[in-house]
């Protein structure tokens, strides 16, 4: 993953834009570790509007975010919920739900403030938006850009919005780790962003749990990219979670030959605890792909991707990506056993730990006619471990399609 642009508002438009995306999610898993039934299937309709005004006229221009959202359960019974699309009640059934929000937003020049829920996109805390509903987070955040090369940017969320939730009052959890009656606090810098050359450097704190910093550097050059990710974490007040001490970096190397691109990366983890995080994007390091992010204590992985773009091959917007990931060396022997990440049984083997996961995205977007715009995702994981690692060996199949509807008011 690799940090994204803050949206910083230049006042050229004032209008109230309206955006209605219509998502259909279905989304399959086999779990093969699990005695018994291991199938799970959800099929829901999402609609995710939202409503971006413009701002008043003035040295100080005030405005409004606002979002909603309505999820309608398609097929997801007793026995079939519990992937995440929809929330499940006390007797195993998917439900429909629905919640709404919004952001009171400032403008002076190239710094925009925002107070209220939001979507936040930060190396160090980024909700997540891998379902049927994105998450959110409530506070402030402050996007500044200070120069063309330079943007700033800092925040602080108190209450917190699950992909399968209604309530704001939600909490996020990580390995370990969780916003339970605390806060998150960023800041940080992205010099160059739009250049073959670039940089990130990001502070975090999860408050009574740890402080965390981040680094990336990334170069273009031709048809090479090179990209370096880096977070160093350390308990902090109370350590609610135990003792942490983390070093966790991934490098990755891309070529792109005409329409395909090759990549190669390394990840690695050094400390007797994962590498943690919360927000279901937070973790921009290599390895962390669609199920596992190779994470352990002590783990060292490896991936190779293959990406084709079939618009030199006469079939534009059709893009394929297939990817392989192998990690190896997971040692949670040694987690303080006073802490979050201490092994639950003491009789399971927690060192030499081993994974692997293959995925395959086969994605297109409609380039023309009534349905221009229109995208469809068709996804295959599967996952296998031994029993020193904890993530689950599964199959997933997953096949969304998104329409996006805009406009002005």
């Amino acid at each position: 993953m690799g940090a994204g642009s803050p949206a910083v508002a230049n006042g050229s438009d004032e209008h109230c834009r309206w955006i209605l995306l219509l998502r259909n999610y279905f989304l399959h898993n086999d779990l093969r570790d699990r005695p018994g039934p291991s199938y799970q299937q959800e099929w829901a309709q999402g609609f995710i509007g939202n409503l971006r005004s413009g701002f008043t006229e003035g040295a100080l221009g005030l405005g409004l975010d606002a979002h909603a959202f309505l999820g309608i359960k398609l097929d997801g019974g007793r026995g079939r919920a519990g992937t995440g699309l929809l929330p499940v009640d006390a007797q195993g059934h998917g439900q429909n739900y629905a919640s709404a929000g919004g952001a009171i937003k400032l403008r002076m020049g190239d710094h925009l403030l925002r107070y209220g829920e939001m979507t936040v996109e930060a190396p160090v805390f980024d909700t997540g938006d891998k379902r049927l509903q994105p998450e959110y987070a409530s506070g402030v955040l402050l996007d500044s850009r200070l120069s063309p090369d330079l943007l700033f940017q800092a925040g602080r969320f108190t209450r917190f919005k699950n992909q399968d939730g209604s309530s704001p009052h939600d909490d996020f959890s990580g390995y370990g780790a969780s916003t339970r009656a605390t806060a998150i606090s960023l800041a940080g810098i992205r010099l160059f962003n739009s250049r073959d050359l670039s940089a990130a450097l990001y502070a975090s704190r999860l408050e009574d749990t740890w402080d965390q910093g981040y680094l990336n550097l990334k170069a273009r050059r031709g048809s090479w990219t090179l990209d370096g990710n880096l977070y160093r974490t350390r308990d902090q007040g109370t350590a609610q979670a135990g003792d942490i001490d983390t070093l966790a970096y991934s490098v990755l190397a891309s070529y792109r030959r005409d329409a395909q691109t090759f990549t190669l990366a390394y990840q690695r983890v050094d400390g007797d605890t994962p590498f943690d995080f919360v927000g279901g994007d937070s973790i921009y390091l290599a390895n962390s792909v669609k199920y596992a992010d190779f994470n352990g204590p002590q783990e060292r992985s490896w991936q190779a991707r293959y990406d084709l773009d079939f618009t030199a091959l006469g079939i534009p917007g059709l893009k394929l990506t297939a990817r392989y990931v192998r990690g190896r060396g997971i040692d949670g022997s040694r987690a303080p056993a006073s802490g979050a990440y201490a092994p639950q049984d003491p009789q399971r083997v927690t060192s030499g730990g081993r994974h692997w996961e293959r995925d395959i995205d086969l994605h297109y977007t409609v380039q023309q006619g009534s349905a221009k715009g229109l995208q469809m995702s068709l996804a295959h994981v599967s996952h296998r471990g031994n029993d020193a690692q904890d993530t689950r060996d599964i199959d997933r199949l997953y096949l969304i399609f998104e329409f996006p509807l805009q406009g002005l008011l």
